[in-house]
């Protein structure tokens, strides 16, 4: 996720590109002319809904002050932290299978950004994309799961041309306080610069 001016670098693809990399990506890990086969699964209990993880984010939901720490430089071995203050709503969507939040901040000249979270029954895990008003685009996301309190995503971007890892964590959530963080890593994930931290304070309306 990036606020610097500008389209964010390295994540321009529209939907139709995501889905086509992972599309590709299938064809590959079955040898590419192995037809897959979809069975329709048993719908789930209501307790095995509570535990497979599509609550996880419940806790997000309402209304948020947010004071943003960001890196003013990436990957530049830089210490110069700017700190900014932003306001975030987030709702349900699916029946509980996802949810959207809203992000706004006066930084920066005024900045509009979109969270979207999405969750798999199948495979238990979220996905995560962002738009905002610099491009409209809807980027690729980055995929994870909570455990043990504490929720980590990743994903693949580029910066300023380079590939890299892309890292979510949340933790330290209660009912009034959440943390994230936002890590890049240029080794394959041996080592990570963090460049922004969101911490959020509910907003009782």
């Amino acid at each position: 996720m990036n606020l610097s001016d500008g389209v964010a670098p390295g994540r321009r693809g529209l939907l139709g590109s995501v889905l086509q990399t992972y599309v590709a990506a299938l064809s590959r890990s079955h040898g590419g002319s192995e037809q897959r086969i979809y069975q329709r699964e048993a719908p789930m209990h209501p307790v095995e809904q509570q535990q497979d993880g599509r609550h996880d984010f419940d806790f997000c939901h309402g209304h948020w002050q947010v004071r943003n720490e960001r890196l003013r430089q990436r990957l530049a071995g830089s210490q110069d932290w700017e700190t900014f203050e932003a306001a975030q709503h987030c709702r349900p969507i699916l029946g509980g299978l996802g949810n959207l939040d809203e992000f706004s901040t006066g930084w920066g000249g005024g900045f509009l950004g979109m969270t979207l979270r999405l969750f798999d029954p199948r495979t238990r895990q979220w996905s995560i994309y962002w738009a905002s008003n610099r491009d409209g685009v809807l980027e690729p996301p980055v995929v994870g799961a909570f455990r043990d309190g504490i929720g980590t995503f990743y994903g693949r971007d580029r910066h300023q041309g380079q590939p890299v890892l892309t890292r979510f964590i949340w933790d330290d959530i209660s009912a009034d306080s959440a943390h994230w963080q936002q890590a890049l890593s240029v080794d394959g994930g041996a080592s990570w610069e963090t460049n922004w931290h969101m911490f959020m304070t509910r907003v009782r309306r």
